[in-house]
């Protein structure tokens, strides 16, 4: 019998459930229930299971891992038209021009930053998933060149099913990792989900005149990325069996980084405009950000740096539907040189988890930005573009830069 048994409260409960002809915890389920059936446990009661796994691969509790389990662009953007316009002056930056978060001015030098991020595991490990999960949330507010400060947590976990102890680590990971962020976690909200989701709501603040924005790319600028892209091929791969461990080590070590780095040193040394690379994938937020800006960029993919077996995944087709969701938002902006390869371009619409900073810099910046970077230990930081011409938007794919 489990240890929570109460034999008068499962009376009542059981009860209740079959005069109303349904379990009364999830009205589609008769009473009794398959588990009550099998293992004799009424959640309904308060019993949980005496033998709920803790050893568990968290993918395979997800269908869409990591931020592939987010909305595309075309499906979000039809959700949200129509919307009240917002009127207020002290509104800085909204949604209006598809940043990475908002900015509330609070006097000429201060202003809040706030951003909300939540998505399914794409690593197995509880303690890692929470790292990542906590980098992920805190990379929107350093995009915008802002310092974070506090969190709330947001946690969708199926509690009957689990071992509360698979929670706990998730929430830890998530806590240490906002704490090496200098990010203090002050509540949170949780709710019973048959699917393993986390991430936190943070504020943090900025300076209104020097805050970064995705809408300010001129042209001579050059692209500067932080981070290797192929966190969603790998993680697809490995919900497959396919993927080595060294490639989620590998991943799992760049997804938990924080851009904390990457965002002082853009601060420190003036950039036009910058976002982070997360689940609308490189050409995703690319879009945005030319379209914001009203500019044609260049993305060079020989410069672009790629996590390990990528490409090969790719030819062997390991690749998930939220590329392909991804594409058909950006493709009407992108075109290509005959000499780029389509497993090229499915690199750059990957939908990527905690990816880096895509930044855009002044041309005689640029070899500064990235040397500082590198020194600093964002060692794969690397110039993959360039901002071309005044446009309405547009994308160009190019094996190498010109000569």
């Amino acid at each position: 019998m489990n240890r929570t048994f109460d034999p008068e409260k499962r009376k009542i409960v059981i009860g209740r459930s079959r005069r109303l002809g349904h379990c009364i915890c999830n009205p589609k389920e008769p009473c009794p229930c398959p588990l009550f059936v099998d293992k004799n446990v009424c959640l309904c009661a308060g019993e949980r299971l005496p033998d709920a796994p803790e050893d568990v691969k968290l993918t395979d509790f997800v269908e869409s891992a990591g931020c592939a389990s987010k909305i595309n662009q075309n499906d979000l953007k039809i959700a949200l038209a129509g919307l009240p316009a917002l009127e207020d002056p002290r509104v800085l930056v909204s949604s209006d021009t598809c940043d990475d978060a908002g900015i509330f001015q609070l006097s000429e030098d201060m202003a809040l930053v706030q951003s909300v991020d939540v998505f399914t595991p794409n690593v197995d490990d509880p303690y890692t998933f929470g790292q990542i999960a906590a980098a992920n949330s805190v990379s929107d507010v350093y995009a915008m060149g802002g310092t974070p400060l506090t969190a709330l947590s947001v946690v969708g976990f199926p509690i009957e099913k689990l071992n509360h102890s698979i929670m706990n680590r998730m929430l830890r990971g998530g806590v240490e990792k906002m704490m090496e962020a200098g990010v203090v976690v002050i509540g949170g909200h949780s709710l019973k989900d048959n699917e393993i989701k986390f991430g936190f709501a943070v504020t943090g603040t900025v300076d209104p005149r020097s805050m970064v924005t995705n809408n300010r790319a001129k042209p001579g600028d050059v692209l500067v990325l932080t981070k290797p892209l192929g966190t969603g091929i790998i993680s697809f791969a490995n919900q497959l069996g396919k993927a080595f461990p060294f490639n989620m080590g590998a991943i799992g070590a760049s997804m938990a980084a924080l851009n904390r780095t990457a965002s002082e040193t853009m601060v420190e040394m003036g950039v036009t405009a910058a976002t982070d690379v997360t689940g609308f994938g490189l050409l995703g937020h690319l879009a945005e950000m030319v379209v914001q800006s009203r500019v044609t960029a260049e993305v060079f993919i020989e410069s672009v740096p790629v996590f390990d077996d990528v490409l090969e995944f790719i030819t062997k087709e390991y690749i998930s539907g939220a590329v392909e969701r991804n594409r058909e938002y950006a493709v009407t902006l992108v075109s290509k040189d005959e000499d780029v390869s389509s497993e090229w371009e499915t690199v750059l619409y990957d939908p990527q988890t905690s990816g880096g900073l895509l930044i855009a810099i002044p041309e005689e910046k640029s070899d500064e930005l990235v040397k500082r970077l590198q020194d600093r230990g964002v060692i794969h930081a690397v110039a993959v573009g360039k901002i071309a011409e005044e446009s309405e938007g547009k994308i160009l794919l190019r094996k190498k830069r010109p000569v």
